[in-house]
C-alpha cells in the first residue's frame, strides 16, 4: 500500500506541473494574439468572437438574471417607500383639507355677521412665465401679458400661495415682474399677530431682510408676514411669507411663493384706493355760517 502511495504522488506532481504550463502558455499565447496589431490577427479575433461569444449566452444568463433580478428588488423598495411617503402626505393632506373647510365655513359666517361686500375690482389675470432674468443681481421674470390685456406698472402677481413681486415695465404682449428677492424691492408689509410695521427689502437672496422693526421684541420666528396696503400699490391683507432667524442673528422673511418652480403667475388688478377730496364730510356735516351784521344787531 505504501508503494502505490508512493507511486502515485510521483506522477501526480509532474502531471499538475505539467497542466499548470500548458495553461500558463495557453494564457500567454492568447494574450500574445490578444495584442498583435496585424489584419490577419484581427480577422482571426473576430472570427473566433463571433464563434464563441455568442454561445456563451448560457453561462451568462445566471449571472444577467441574478442582476435583472437585484434591479427588479431595488425599484420594488422604492416604490414601497414612495408608496409610504405619499400615505403620510394624502394624511397630512386631509387634516388640512379639514382645516381648511373649518376655516372656510367659519370666514363664511363671519362674513355673514359683518355683513362686508369685498372689493370687486381685485381680480386678477394668470401670465405663463416665458424667461428669468437669469442674473445673480436681478431677480426678474417675464409674462406673456401685457398692455393688450389691461396690465398695469406696480400690480402685484402671486404664484397662488403669497406673493413674488410686481409690474415693472409693460409691453404690448408682455411685462417684467421684479421680484422680492430683487434689491430694488421694497414692500411695506405688516407682522402678525403683533401688529408692527416693517419693509421688505430684497437683496438678491431667497429670504429678504426685515427693515423698519419698531420692536423686535414683538416678533419671533414664525409669525406670518403680510401686505400692510400702505401706499396704495399693493392690496393689504396678501400672503408674503414667515419672519425666519439667520445664522448672524437677523430677522429675515421666509418667503411662501415657490420661487424654484415659478410656472403661471396671478396678477392682481388692483386699481388703488379712492382718493378722498373733502374732509369735512368725514368729520361731521357742515353747519351754515350765520352772518356778523346779525350778529352785531344782537350785541347792539
Amino acid at each position: 500500500m505504501a508503494k502505490e502511495r508512493s507511486s502515485s504522488s510521483e506522477y501526480t506532481g509532474p502531471v499538475r506541473r505539467l497542466l499548470l504550463s500548458v495553461i500558463v502558455l495557453c494564457l500567454l499565447a492568447i494574450f500574445l494574439v490578444w495584442r498583435i496589431d496585424s489584419p490577419r490577427v484581427e480577422r482571426f479575433r473576430a472570427q473566433v468572437t463571433d464563434t464563441f461569444v455568442p454561445r456563451l449566452d448560457w453561462a451568462m444568463a445566471p449571472v444577467t438574471g441574478a442582476i435583472n433580478l437585484l434591479k427588479d428588488f431595488q425599484s420594488y423598495q422604492r416604490l414601497a417607500d414612495q408608496n409610504r411617503e405619499l400615505r403620510s402626505e394624502l394624511r397630512r393632506m386631509q387634516a388640512w383639507k379639514e382645516a381648511a373647510l373649518q376655516l372656510e365655513q367659519e370666514n363664511a359666517r363671519l362674513l355673514d355677521l359683518n355683513n362686508v361686500r369685498l372689493d370687486p375690482r381685485l381680480t386678477y389675470i394668470t401670465g405663463v412665465v416665458l424667461a428669468d432674468s437669469g442674473s445673480p443681481f436681478r431677480q426678474s421674470v417675464l409674462l406673456n401679458v401685457g398692455a393688450r390685456d389691461g396690465v398695469v406698472d406696480g400690480w402685484a402677481t402671486m404664484d397662488g400661495i403669497g406673493v413674488v413681486g410686481r409690474i415693472s415695465g409693460v409691453g404690448e404682449n408682455t411685462a417684467r415682474v421684479i421680484l422680492l428677492t430683487d434689491a430694488s424691492s421694497r414692500i411695506p408689509a405688516v407682522i402678525q399677530p403683533s401688529g408692527q410695521r416693517v419693509i421688505v427689502s430684497g437683496d438678491n437672496s431667497a429670504a429678504p431682510p426685515i427693515e423698519f422693526l419698531e420692536d423686535s421684541d414683538l416678533v419671533r420666528p414664525g409669525h406670518r408676514v403680510i401686505s400692510s396696503g400702505d401706499g396704495g400699490v399693493f392690496p393689504a391683507g396678501l400672503l408674503i411669507g414667515q419672519v425666519a432667524l439667520d445664522p448672524t442673528g437677523k430677522l429675515r422673511v421666509r418667503l411662501a411663493a415657490d420661487y424654484q418652480r415659478l410656472e403661471f403667475l396671478r396678477v392682481l388688478r388692483h386699481h388703488g384706493t379712492d382718493p378722498v377730496s373733502d374732509t369735512a364730510q368725514i368729520i361731521g356735516p357742515q353747519l351754515p355760517a350765520q352772518p356778523v351784521v346779525a350778529q352785531e344787531e344782537v350785541s347792539q
